[in-house]
Parts: structure tokens; C-alpha cells; sequence
């Protein structure tokens, strides 16, 4: 019997492992742990906090039957469970708090139906991988997030929440963009169940812990011929303004507004050659057919467009898709640079308000740097701040987090790894009610959830009616 490789279980994982067969598995330590990792080093904190949690054991089922096997032997012998997709997620949500078996999806990645606005795939599939073969069809994903080239759709929807198409087409947990799914139960005879409708966001954005993701089916839209676009600008208030109007405007269709300020752009060198030095910047997706009107926006909110090329011309030129400086891939970017660097997730006035912006932004400080992304939320364009950083202090980080909420910035905590936190907010009681359903020995990365410990006692229906003690 070898030593657990987490510390923290007491299995004999080389007979686990024999048992799984033939189940493709990992035992050797050094690629256990590297596929117990995300990309929580995004936060100082959760590094120092993660860093050394590691599973005992990966398998990589290739089909339903061969996760069925998995979960009824991990049922069978309490093992802890974590699904990993591409590892992508910043929370530590792919992490192994309690050790055990890590499965990972990517062998089950087939596109099963690309129909009239939908495609149906199984939830290991990379995301890029989907779209190639959509965009084959004349189809694309209605949202996908900025990771596409190594993310799955799996988990993409078991941790994410918007991402490229959302200023078009709203969040992930909107009615009609995840049509439907299919999630197992971890119990002596693993079975699927099909989410639809409303039922949806009970698995949805939660971390794995509700059910094992199999098959998704989601909302496409015509591909068109998008073109990345970068303009700078003068000030940042003139950047965010622009992004509002290119948001808002008629005659112009795009799906991704991005604003960067001056100081974070000057950590994209391969960009160094198209953009003007010290400016703030927005980057932008439209449809071929509008150039024309966003130049013109573009000049009359006093921009200048250093960019505008099809991924086509991208490519040709070695450049990376406009996307890779948006969202949390605009913090990968400084990060490549100097590990020192963090991040927020922060919450905007509603409309947007390009006079807020400016007038926060002296207040935060010179280690805090702006950027934000447009999206459409319960039918407004609404805005993110997903600032740089530069990590000195957790106490320092709590003081600009407590600036942002002083001025009516609402502050979403990107450095916690419990889903109350991070995923929902606060606890979701219908949530852990399913994960009771489809996890009913809480092996589904419970951890995760401050919640659970307090009702995983009780029946399905108690913890949906389950009112927490007031010092909870």
C-alpha cells in the first residue's frame, strides 16, 4: 500500500486504482499534484491557503459507463470526489481540500448534435474544439469564456458566470443559454438526471458539488465575422465612456467591451507595436459588416483605433485573439510579469456612470489599476471592475475592497475557495437540497461549502426550509 499522496486519506489507493480498471488512472505524485491545482495562485491568499492540498489518485473516464465506475467505487469506499476540467477556474474549485479522487473529464469530450441553435456535447469537450466545429456549420457559442482554448465546457459551466457574448447575450444562468444538461449521481448505482428549465442553475455554478456534469446542451447564434478592435484614449473616463456608448449604440453589434487602463497595457508586449504608449485602452469584438460605424464612434468619443484586424489577420500577424487582454485573462497578462500583481471582482453603479468611475479613482490609490467589462444583466448594460492589484497586505487588500464598497461599489470576493462566497454569494439552501439528492454522502467537494456541514444531516426537503442560527 503506498502512502497517501494528500496526507489526508487512509485508502489503499493502489487497490482503488486496480479497482477502477480499466479506467484510465494517475498514480504517479508528480502529475497528481500538478492536476490538483487551478489557477487559484491568481490570489495571494488562497495560494498560501491551497498550495500544498493535493488528491491521491486521478482517473479519466472515457465515456458514462467508465464514470459511472468511478463514482459507484468511490461511493463504495467514502472517497472524497473533485472534477476537473482545464483547470481554469481562479477559487481553487478543482482543488482537493480533503484529498481522494481527482476525475477529470477530458476524455469525454465528444460533439454529440450541433442542431438550429443549439449544440449538444459532453462536458469534457475544449471549448475551442466547439466552436471550430460550429463555426463549421455556420454556428457559434452564444458566450464562452476568454480560456477557450484549454477550458471544458463542463467546467465552464459548473464555475463560470458570463464571459465573451455576455454584453449581447446576458449571463450564463439567463433563460435559453444553457438549454438543458445532464448530471450523475454519486451512489451505489450511479444514474443521470436531466436539468431543464429553472432547474438548470441548481448544478450550474456549483463547483462540482451538486452531480457530475455529462452532457451539456447550449444556445448557439450565427457565426459572423468578428473583428478585434483596440482604440486608446486620452483619460480612462473617456475609455469607460466609449465602451457605454459602443455598449448602447444602434447600428452596432458587439459582443465583448473591454477597458484597460494605461498602466496594465503597457504589460501586453505583443501589442507594444499597434498600441500609442500610455493610453487607456478599449477593446472591442464587432461584426465585420460595422467597422465602419465603430470608427465613427470610436472618432466622435474621441478615440483613435490602433487596431482593427479579422482573427484571420491576427493570426497572420502572430497575434492572439483581442479576448486574451479581457477578463481575467487581462490579469494572466500582468501576472506572466510579476507574480506581485492580484485582483478584485467588483460590482458597478447601474447605468453606468463614467463621472463614478473618475471620481473613484483617485480615492483608491496608486496600487489599485481599473479595468472593466461590459455585460448585459437583467436586460441593462451593466459593468465590472476586475482591477490589478498590487498585493502588499491581506489588511491593505480589505481597505481598497472597503473603498469600493464605501463609494457603492459592491465588492464580490475573488480570494475565498467556499462557493457561499465566491460562487453564490451567500448560502443557497435549494442548492445543497440537490447536492443532498445527488450526493447524498457529500463527497461531491464539500469542502467548498461552508454550509453543508450545518444540514448534510438532514433530508433533501428540511434543508430547502433550513434557517440558519442568526450568529451563523
Amino acid at each position: 500500500m503506498t502512502q497517501s499522496i494528500s496526507g489526508k486519506t487512509t485508502l489503499d489507493w493502489d487497490a482503488f486504482a486496480a479497482e477502477l480498471a480499466p479506467v484510465e488512472t494517475i498514480t504517479e505524485p508528480v502529475l497528481v499534484k500538478k492536476r490538483s491545482r487551478d489557477f487559484f495562485w491568481y490570489s495571494p491568499i488562497l495560494n498560501a491557503q491551497l498550495r500544498r492540498s493535493f488528491g491521491d489518485l486521478v482517473a479519466r473516464p472515457a465515456n458514462t459507463d467508465d464514470l459511472a465506475h468511478c463514482l459507484r467505487t468511490a461511493y463504495a469506499h467514502d472517497a472524497p470526489v473533485t472534477l476537473r476540467g482545464g483547470g481554469t477556474g481562479n477559487y481553487g474549485q478543482a482543488v482537493p481540500l480533503e484529498g481522494g479522487l481527482i476525475i477529470e473529464t477530458t476524455a469525454m469530450n465528444r460533439i454529440l448534435e450541433i442542431g438550429e441553435g443549439f449544440v449538444r456535447v459532453e462536458a469534457g469537450a475544449i471549448i475551442e474544439d466547439i466552436n471550430t466545429a460550429l463555426h463549421a456549420e455556420g454556428w457559434e457559442l452564444a458566450i464562452f469564456p476568454s480560456t477557450q482554448d484549454i477550458a471544458t465546457i463542463g467546467g465552464f459551466i459548473g464555475g463560470g458566470s458570463s464571459g465573451i457574448g455576455s454584453l449581447a447575450h446576458g449571463m450564463l444562468r439567463d433563460p435559453g443559454n444553457v438549454i438543458s444538461l445532464k448530471a450523475m449521481t454519486v451512489t451505489d448505482t450511479p444514474e443521470e438526471r436531466l436539468f431543464e428549465g429553472d432547474a438548470i442553475n441548481q448544478i450550474h455554478h456549483a463547483w462540482g458539488m451538486n452531480g457530475v456534469i455529462t452532457e451539456v446542451t447550449l444556445r448557439t447564434v450565427p457565426h459572423r465575422n468578428w473583428i478585434g478592435c483596440m482604440a486608446t484614449f486620452e483619460t480612462y473616463r473617456d475609455a469607460y465612456a466609449a465602451g457605454y456608448a459602443l455598449a448602447t449604440a444602434d447600428g452596432i453589434a458587439p459582443i465583448l467591451a473591454s477597458t484597460v487602463d494605461a498602466r496594465i497595457c503597457a504589460y501586453f508586449p505583443r501589442l507594444a507595436e499597434y498600441l500609442r504608449p500610455e493610453k487607456h485602452l478599449l477593446t472591442a469584438l464587432v461584426p465585420a459588416e460595422d467597422l465602419d460605424a465603430y470608427r465613427a464612434l470610436m472618432s466622435a468619443q474621441g478615440g483613435h483605433v490602433d487596431l482593427a484586424m479579422s482573427e484571420d489577420e491576427l493570426k497572420a500577424a502572430g497575434l492572439p485573439h483581442v479576448f486574451e487582454f479581457a477578463y481575467n485573462h487581462t490579469t494572466l497578462q500582468v501576472l506572466k510579469a510579476d507574480r506581485s500583481a492580484t485582483y478584485l471582482q467588483v460590482g458597478c453603479p447601474t447605468p453606468p456612470d463614467p463621472d463614478a468611475i473618475d471620481a473613484l479613482r483617485p480615492k483608491l490609490g496608486d496600487d489599485v489599476w481599473q479595468h472593466h467589462e461590459f455585460a448585459l444583466l437583467g436586460g441593462q448594460i451593466v459593468t465590472f471592475d476586475l482591477p490589478i492589484v498590487w498585493f502588499t497586505t491581506e489588511e491593505r487588500l480589505h481597505e481598497i475592497e472597503a473603498t469600493y464598497e464605501a463609494n457603492g461599489f459592491p465588492v464580490f470576493d475573488a480570494h475565498t475557495c467556499m462557493v457561499e462566497k465566491g460562487g453564490l454569494k451567500n448560502a443557497d439552501y435549494r442548492h445543497l437540497a440537490w447536492k443532498k439528492r445527488m450526493d447524498p454522502k457529500g463527497l461531491l467537494n464539500s469542502a467548498k461549502s461552508r454550509a453543508w456541514e450545518s444540514v448534510k444531516h438532514l433530508s433533501p426537503e428540511d434543508i430547502e426550509t433550513f434557517t440558519p442560527p442568526e450568529d451563523a
